[in-house]
């Protein structure tokens, strides 16, 4: 089952498996979340805006408006 990496709490994980926007599908693929990929939250501030995930190896920051694009499935 696929999941907005938005809709996901802090701690879980994942793998990136599609955009649902391609303007924000270059923009994302340039900053590493590739389908196939591992990702998981791993902060989420106060007020729920923005998330911290790990991908590629690296600590991202993203609006939440920016990950409703990407398309999870829960590892």
């Amino acid at each position: 089952m696929l999941y907005r990496l938005s809709d996901l709490k802090s701690g879980s994980s994942g793998v990136i498996q599609q955009f649902d926007d391609n303007e924000a599908k270059v923009k994302l693929m340039e900053m590493g979340c590739i389908p196939g990929e591992a990702v998981s939250i791993e902060a989420i501030a106060p007020l729920g805006d923005p998330i911290a995930i790990q991908v590629s190896g690296y600590c991202l920051s993203l609006r939440k408006n920016e990950a409703r694009h990407i398309w999870v499935e829960i590892a």
